[in-house]
């Protein structure tokens, strides 16, 4: 009976802290808002490349806790505020980074 205890309360531990790998801290967030983060950056990414006075390609796209940022090098100041602009126009998009650069 001892032995079977011991058996339970290692199970039980184990599953639990795998559980809390899982979870969301301050500086990582957790499984759900990863997905939903990624979610965003696809959509993003889609509706660069549907807009053509964008070089989508050049533009790189990150979300974190719905914030959007967006890097790379653009041509143009219409560019940079085009890309902003189809950007926040996503959404769960909840802000905007803009980081692009000219040329």
């Amino acid at each position: 009976m001892k032995i079977f205890n011991r058996f339970s309360a290692l199970f039980f531990a184990v599953a639990f802290a795998s559980l809390l790998g899982c979870a969301a801290t301050s500086t990582n967030e957790g499984t759900k808002a990863y997905i939903s983060d990624s979610a965003v950056t696809t959509k993003v990414k889609t509706a660069m490349l549907r807009e053509s006075s964008l070089k989508s390609t050049e533009i790189g796209v990150e979300t974190y806790k719905g914030t959007v940022q967006l890097s790379g090098f653009v041509g143009s100041n219409a560019e940079i505020h085009k890309a902003g602009d189809v950007a926040r126009g996503v959404e769960g998009v909840m802000s905007v980074k803009n980081d692009l650069r000219l040329k």
